[in-house]
């Protein structure tokens, strides 16, 4: 097993897009005025490959969080320059330090019906992007794969709509 989380092991199964954010497109979410406001859903963060759950990479879409993020953050001088600000959200802990927040309270599912996923008795986010802008969900990114590889899709996005 690969012991470094910041790299995707090969031969990750790919997720399907089976629907579950088609709802997505136009709802309302609170932003910030003027900005564009990518907030990227995401299972979870661990620190080590020992804590990850057994058959954690059999799952679609559940491995790369670590890689997902390090990525954005690696990006954000460039997402700046478009107006926009990242925010990574995951129904289990996070470092609330990095621009992420735990949504315990699954609330962003409740409101929007962002999809989740089931697992070893958890309820996880399944990996989409939303962009926010003026409060609008204007744009959505499902299934993101592979997770290492998606700060580029946003900010082709972006540049396209400058």
């Amino acid at each position: 097993m690969n012991e470094n989380l910041t790299k995707l092991p090969d031969g990750l199964p790919v997720p399907a897009d089976d629907g579950s954010c088609d709802h997505l497109l136009g709802k309302t979410v609170d932003s910030i005025e003027g900005k564009f406001v990518i907030m990227y859903f995401f299972p979870m963060m661990v620190k080590s490959e020992f804590n990850l759950p057994l058959g954690w990479n059999d799952i679609p879409g559940a491995r790369g969080c670590t890689p997902q993020h390090m990525w954005i953050n690696q990006y954000r001088g460039e997402l700046s320059r478009y107006d926009s600000i990242a925010i990574g959200v995951s129904s289990q802990p996070v470092d609330s330090s990095q621009q992420l927040i735990w949504d315990k309270n699954l609330e962003f599912k409740e409101k929007l019906n962002i999809p989740t996923f089931a697992y070893d008795g958890k309820i996880f986010y399944k990996r989409v992007t939303i962009i926010v802008k003026d409060s609008k969900i204007i744009k959505v990114f499902y299934p993101i794969f592979p997770p290492d590889k998606h700060i580029f899709e946003i900010l082709k996005w972006l540049k396209n709509q400058s």
